[in-house]
């Protein structure tokens, strides 16, 4: 276990891509860029031991999932039952969604989770026009960065990276961890807060402001209604699915044109 754990970690310090957050949405999108992209690496880092994010803890912990057409789309793609109730379907239960969607996920030979793992703080490069683009994570372990505060400090690990994908939900220990870091060190400009729950609002704007918001940083979910000022969207699930795919399109609009500006740079070699 410990040398397959750490040949894992040592394949994966450069990935092409990091998902942060393995919610309904960064599973999405992981599921999206795998299986469109078998030659990328892509890395999750999911601060929790668990996965699946507000799947188990949504709508009073009540078990059926509610999706907001055409998010049943991805349903059929996964291969998961669910009722058509007309402008939205159900899906039995929150966890049968989540881990039928994990187990995909983690099928996939170019993926892989790394879960209790905490983002600490963001990689940075600049550009040749002096702008600050994120190239990477620093990692922990996440009972390590809980005890920052009362412990010896434990130096972090990091992983390089064309693209970041941030998807770690409401604002809160770890949530929007990559805004508000983007905000400090100045890559992001701002970051205007969730607003009230207007769920029909909410969902139309999660899924239209998946997309790069720093160079090298994209965010997917409720992380983008903290960024951009949305509203909250209430135990609905629709738009978590279809943000990590739309922010998975915009990953991969990234990638491919972070490769071709290398490729003209370099002489065709990468960087």
């Amino acid at each position: 276990m410990t040398k397959r754990y750490f040949a894992d970690l040592d394949k994966y310090a450069e990935s092409d891509v990091v998902i942060v957050g393995a919610g309904s949405a960064g599973l999405s999108a992981a599921y999206t860029l795998g299986k469109a992209r078998p030659d990328l690496k892509i890395a999750i880092i999911e601060s929790n031991v668990a996965v699946g994010g507000g799947c188990f803890l949504g709508g009073q912990l009540f078990s059926a999932m509610v999706l907001r057409k055409p998010a049943h789309l991805f349903l059929n793609d996964l291969g998961l039952e669910y009722e058509d109730e007309g402008d939205y379907v159900v899906v039995k239960h929150a966890a049968y969604f989540i881990t039928t969607l994990c187990s995909k996920v983690l099928a996939l030979p170019n993926v892989k989770l790394f879960n209790a793992t905490a983002v600490e703080d963001l990689l940075t490069r600049k550009d040749e026009n002096g702008q600050i683009r994120i190239a990477g994570v620093v990692t922990n372990w996440t009972l390590v960065t809980m005890h920052h505060h009362d412990q010896s400090c434990m130096d972090p690990n990091t992983i390089n990276a064309n693209v970041v994908l941030s998807a770690t939900g409401h604002d809160g220990p770890f949530g929007a961890f990559c805004i508000k870091r983007g905000v400090e060190i100045g890559a992001v400009k701002k970051m205007d807060g969730m607003r009230g729950l207007d769920m029909n609002k909410a969902e139309d704007a999660v899924v239209k402001g998946a997309s790069e918001i720093a160079p090298g940083l994209v965010v997917a979910g409720m992380e983008v209604a903290e960024h951009s000022g949305s509203n909250r969207m209430g135990p609905t699930f629709g738009a978590m699915a279809l943000s990590g795919v739309k922010a998975a399109e915009e990953v991969l609009k990234v990638f491919d044109e972070r490769k071709k500006q290398n490729q003209q740079c370099y002489g065709g070699l990468t960087a």
